[in-house]
């Protein structure tokens, strides 16, 4: 990784988008900090601690939303409006012939996704404020101003996010995402190294950041691998005349990434992991809200126990949907290709789909076992790691595919080069 950064530097053109993505990201988190006006934060702060999944959000947000700055959103808004606008496309005729019409479509649902993003992100701010009571003036212009400063920020995250994937190295969204978890967890170990040298709680915090050292470059290792890791279904063409030239004959493969998800199943069961405490918490005193404290918190081994399940499911649908064997059949046999061994037709597909299966039965293995380890960490030896698995793994492949952005670039300009 070091050679590859240190040979894109000696590119100029590569070097200057390098430098403008780290400029925006820098710009990015300067916005961080500046603050929201009239805001109560001390109440923010403690709803933080009793709603769980406003915990998970402020953790992918770097701890914007507890500060409650401008970009408390984060870019949040956005993704629900892309989220949003993909469905739509399926269920409105309109958007859908607007989808097919090329770039000039894309153009236009691109546009739109913006303006959903805004009213989406004013939306959610006026409700996170009204549910919180942070409102510090209790009056309808003070919550207006906080609504549009917070929906002025997830239009700038959203604006900076698409400037770098225009003109800097990687996808710019992932990498404001990427830049607010690596913030926390800087933040999380320069509280730590400052306590373990100011002298207080040193026996206890040494060894606990040794292990959790330990733990991270252990799991940092197992996601490349992972994350790299691929089965190749080979593929055979037969040879055919076309006029007078021969065609064919070749042998490609099918890639089939081993984590083809991704960390989407970790989100989703999280989230909804997360949902019942959020609601209950609104109600302290209830039966509901003391027996899941008591059986169900995050402590408890059936909390784990579910939230591995919902892994295993999000990671089984997520897969039956993305993924259609019998199109890829029908594609390798209407272009005279074969498996080696296997008949065309239904045959191929059973056979893709049985490789599929094993390799998702993997993925979800793997997933399940990353989420539930620091868990299994804070019981067995009562360390508590200063990350979540869901942000370690987003930021292990943020960066992975931002290298991999890089390297296809140098490549491109090496071929440029021989050719001219």
């Amino acid at each position: 990784m070091l050679e590859t950064l240190k040979n894109a530097w000696k590119i100029a053109d590569l070097r200057k988008k390098i430098l403008y993505t780290l400029g925006m990201l820098l710009i990015y988190r300067l916005l961080c900090y500046v603050p929201t006006p009239g805001v109560n934060t001390s109440l923010i702060a403690s709803a933080l601690e009793r709603y769980s999944l406003l915990g998970f959000i402020n953790s992918m947000t770097g701890s914007d939303l507890s500060n409650y700055t401008i970009m408390a959103m984060g870019i949040t808004p956005y993704i629900n409006a892309s989220i949003i606008m993909q469905l739509l496309c399926v269920a409105i005729p309109k958007l859908e012939e607007m989808q097919k019409e090329g770039e000039e479509g894309r153009k236009k649902i691109a546009q739109i996704t913006r303006y959903v993003t805004v009213g989406l992100g004013f939306v959610q701010a006026i409700a996170l404020t009204i549910g919180l009571h942070a409102n510090a003036t209790n009056g309808f212009l003070g919550l207006l101003t906080i609504g549009f400063c917070l929906a002025a920020g997830t239009a700038i995250a959203m604006w900076m996010g698409e400037r770098i994937t225009e003109n800097g190295i990687g996808n710019g969204i992932s990498l404001l995402i990427f830049a607010g978890i690596i913030s926390n967890l800087a933040r999380s170990v320069g509280t730590n190294v400052y306590s373990l040298f100011t002298g207080t709680q040193v026996g206890n915090l040494a060894p606990q950041m040794i292990s959790s050292l330990l733990v991270f470059v252990i799991l940092v290792v197992g996601i490349v691998l992972v994350d790299l890791a691929e089965r190749r279904i080979r593929i055979q063409y037969a040879k055919r005349m076309v006029g007078r030239k021969m065609y064919g004959g070749q042998s490609t493969h099918i890639p089939l990434k081993l984590n083809a998800s991704g960390v989407l199943p970790l989100i989703f069961a999280n989230a909804i992991m997360q949902f019942p405490a959020t609601i209950l918490a609104f109600f302290p005193n209830s039966g509901a809200n003391q027996w899941w404290t008591s059986h169900v918190s995050s402590t408890h081994l059936l909390y784990q126990v579910i939230f591995a399940l919902m892994i295993f499911g999000f990671t089984f649908f997520y897969s039956e949907i993305s993924f259609n064997p019998v199109e890829i059949a029908k594609n390798i046999q209407n272009n005279g290709g074969m498996i080696p061994g296997i008949r065309q037709g239904k045959p191929t597909s059973d056979y893709i789909k049985k490789i599929t299966r094993r390799i998702t039965m993997f993925g979800a293995i793997y997933l399940a076992v990353l989420a539930v380890i620091p868990m299994i960490i804070y019981s067995l030896a009562g360390v508590s790691l200063p990350f979540a698995a869901s942000s370690l793994l987003i930021a292990v492949s943020v960066a992975m595919e931002t290298m991999r952005e890089l390297e296809s670039q140098m490549l491109m300009r090496h071929y440029k080069g021989f050719l001219n």
